[in-house]
């Protein structure tokens, strides 16, 4: 049953051939056959059987939907009653939140919830930090293509889990690319919508301009289905955009024949690694047959977004982490002299070396004499940036590109150059910047057998466009259906 899609799941608990606690049985026990993959953080198995019970009665009672009963796994950094709620931190290792987030909510079985079932908190970089989740307190993510590759960050759990067939959909959060990148890396769909489109309310915050919550699934047209429910406005968060609910399954059928897909030159140069440039390039031809349209553009300032985003990320991150101080919650040292020191101390033990490392180089940047020179001018660049992109929709309807230059490394490969992990993320941070909406599909395999990810961005608010196209490939294609050896999925 962990082979079926979110739709076949749906009907089979609608027709009754399956129930909810007989499918979330069958998953717990998929995650604890591999659990060396170290997907999971937090797995209840009681919690899950009550919430699939639970379930099961709301489609007695004829009040379910149709994601009613679905187990889902949440990254580990939206909050959870029910799961503690870690961030992949020392620092919040034995965290029990009194809330859930506006996303556990609106997938959950409360009385305006779509009735998902939580399987399990997913492993993530800590505070969502990172380009191949090894900077985990609880360990690296394997990837289940490889288990000597990383599985990307930050949402790697999340997109491992899906990847070895362990839960069908899982809930991701991408700051700079972490939803795409591990998708790409996993041979998973991923999406990051359109900045504002999911309540950051409940999401422990990393980067709160840049900080948006997604999905990760087998397929486009799964996640499109989450999407619609896991998406709208949510007063609570500041941030959240005033919209008209949306349907993102809408465009799933509409096809692409005159679609005009832009291809910018500074995302297919020297710097893409040749598996990768040859996958995306048959992907291409796979639109091209059904009637796309190419167009060649420029995103002239893409090398300029390394640099913007390493120091408007950081620079959110020193001010968003100063809450953890032990004071109110979370780790404490055991032992110091007076306040001062215990601050010290709890964060010298609470947070990991590249936490650490950008709560420095955030504050050095936020700091008097400096602001002007680094951040102000970062956020300068970051306009003329999402300039860049409005100038580019003004050619073409959406815009493809690769996802990493390269498949997924070896863990530990570049675990001492925190510059080599930060340029794995040449192409995606510029769609981060900007707000944009950005989708990885899989289009291939690469370097020892690994997937590559071919990534679709779209314009201000054109999620449904951009899943669209994505399901349009995925139906002549069978990329995403392909699952890892040694995990019983197929």
């Amino acid at each position: 049953m962990h082979n079926l899609s979110l739709t076949e799941l749906s009907a089979q608990l609608a027709d009754g051939t399956l129930s909810s606690a007989e499918l979330t049985t069958h998953l717990l026990g998929r995650i604890a056959e591999h659990a060396d993959l170290n997907a999971f953080i937090t797995v209840d198995r009681e919690i899950s059987l009550m919430q699939a019970r639970a379930a099961d009665e709301r489609r007695a009672a004829g009040t379910a939907g149709p994601l009613t009963g679905i187990p889902v796994a949440h990254k580990d950094i939206f909050a959870t009653r029910e799961f503690r709620s870690t961030a992949g931190s020392r620092m919040l290792e034995n965290y029990r939140s009194p809330f859930d987030a506006t996303v556990v909510e609106k997938l959950g079985l409360g009385p305006f919830g779509a009735g998902m079932v939580t399987i399990g908190k997913a492993n993530c970089d800590e505070f969502a930090m990172g380009s191949s989740n090894e900077n985990s307190y609880f360990g690296p993510v394997k990837n289940p293509w490889d288990r000597r590759a990383i599985s990307g960050g930050t949402s790697g759990g999340s997109a491992a889990a899906v990847a070895a067939g362990l839960v069908p959909v899982a809930t991701g959060t991408d700051t700079g690319g972490s939803i795409r990148q591990p998708a790409s890396m996993c041979g998973v769909t991923g999406i990051k919508p359109t900045y504002g489109r999911v309540s950051r309310w409940g999401m422990i915050a990393f980067a709160s301009s840049l900080d948006q919550g997604g999905v990760l699934a087998r397929s486009a047209a799964d996640c499109a289905l989450v999407l619609s429910h896991m998406a709208g406005f949510d007063a609570r968060d500041s941030t959240s955009v005033e919209r008209v609910p949306e349907d993102f399954t809408r465009e799933l059928s509409r096809p692409v024949d005159g679609l005009r897909i832009g291809l910018p030159k500074e995302y297919f140069g020297p710097g893409v690694s040749p598996d990768v440039a040859r996958a995306v390039e048959e992907a291409l031809k796979e639109y091209k047959k059904l009637g796309a349209k190419l167009v060649n553009l420029s995103l002239p300032r893409t090398d300029l977004s390394i640099p913007a985003y390493y120091v408007i990320a950081p620079a959110e991150a020193s001010s968003n982490l100063s809450r953890f101080d032990g004071v109110r919650y979370g780790h404490r040292a055991a032992e110091y002299g007076d306040l001062l020191e215990m601050y010290e101390q709890t964060r010298a033990e609470g947070f990991g070396w590249e936490v650490k490392r950008r709560i420095l180089v955030g504050t050095y940047v936020l700091s008097h004499g400096y602001y002007d020179a680094y951040y102000l001018q970062a956020q300068k660049i970051r306009r003329l940036i999402a300039e860049d992109f409005r100038a580019a929709f003004r050619q073409c309807d959406v815009i493809a590109t690769p996802v990493s230059p390269t498949v997924a490394w070896d863990i530990g490969e570049k675990v001492d150059d925190p510059v080599a992990n930060y340029l794995a993320d040449v192409f995606t941070l510029s769609v981060s910047l900007a707000g944009l909406p950005g989708l990885s599909l899989p289009c291939g395999f690469g370097d020892k057998g690994r997937p590559i990810g071919l990534q679709l961005i779209g314009d201000y608010f054109a999620e449904a466009r951009i899943l669209g196209a994505a399901h349009q490939f995925q139906k002549g294609t069978d990329w995403h259906t392909r699952a890892p050896g040694g995990t019983g999925h197929a």
